[in-house]
């Protein structure tokens, strides 16, 4: 009788431990399989870039323009195309409205808005003037 129950007691707790494994095994190919989910659904998104400073010289037929950084003699070059959102705003102000690249200058004050190409190239999606008051 001892030993049956003993058998018995002995089997339980094998069987309990086989279940235990098999169901950590199971959450965590489930925890996995929803990882794999996410990074599908998830592309990764290109970091915007920023460069802000004077505008040196501007180059229409190129579409593009040369920024000096403020305080630095470090220039870069902008490229813009049809794509590219042109807009005015004064310093510290809510209120933007839309400009045509031609309105932009030597020596006014731009922010701009895209992605860098391996060249060192900013391809613009937003160039923002900088009105004084």
């Amino acid at each position: 009788m001892v030993k049956k129950l003993f058998s018995l007691l002995l089997g339980l707790v094998l069987i309990a431990s086989l279940s235990t494994i098999g169901l950590a095994q199971a959450d965590t190919a489930a925890k996995d399989a929803k990882k794999d989910d996410k990074k599908e659904v998830k592309a990764p998104a290109e970091k915007k870039a920023r460069w802000e400073g004077i505008v040196v010289r501007g180059n229409k037929d190129k579409s593009t323009l040369t920024v000096r950084k403020r305080g630095t003699a470090q220039e870069r070059t902008v490229e813009y195309d049809s794509s590219t959102e042109f807009a005015a705003q004064e310093h510290g102000s809510k209120k933007t409205k839309k400009i045509d690249p031609s309105e932009i200058k030597d020596n006014d004050r731009i922010i701009a808005v895209g992605t860098w190409d391996k060249k060192g190239v900013l391809h613009a999606s937003l160039i923002s003037k900088r009105l004084s008051r």
